[in-house]
């Protein structure tokens, strides 16, 4: 099941110059609902910065995330999305339009959590209705999440 979704993990139409700026409010919406601190945005950074642009796991998307750590406090997920959409790095589904965010306090709960989401995304309208939704109730019914 996937963690809640309040408001404050949810940003529309959010102004970034760069994928760096999108992974920040990724991480800024996870620290606003409560699941995580500012140190595992920056984690988030790196393990881009480290492995590369692996986390644009489908046209339009980025999966934001890092291991869990301290710096989580609880299961977290965050939806982001871009005012205009950015480019990542990776050969074939960029630019990215929707980051969503994933904070996990366990590796299990990664595993599970990822593959929840995977399901999610094989539909392909639910990018594109992400991407255009206009409230955070409507992304909330995208993906089948709760406040």
């Amino acid at each position: 099941m996937l963690p809640p979704l309040p408001d404050r993990a949810i940003h529309i139409d959010a102004e970034v110059a760069d994928w760096r700026g999108a992974v920040r409010a990724s991480g800024h919406a996870l620290e606003r609902s409560g699941a995580t601190t500012a140190a595992y945005t920056e984690r988030m950074v790196g393990v881009i910065d480290t492995f590369g642009a692996y986390v644009v796991v489908a046209p339009g998307l980025a999966l934001a995330h890092a291991r869990p750590g301290r710096d989580v406090k609880r299961d977290g997920l965050s939806v982001i999305t871009l005012a205009e959409p950015v480019s990542f790095g990776h050969p074939h589904n960029d630019p990215v339009s929707v980051v969503v965010g994933l904070a996990v306090t366990t590796a299990d709960e990664h595993v599970g959590l990822v593959a929840e989401l995977a399901n999610i995304f094989n539909d392909a309208s639910v990018i594109p209705a992400l991407a255009g939704a206009e409230s955070p109730s409507a992304i909330r019914e995208i993906l089948g999440a709760t406040a």
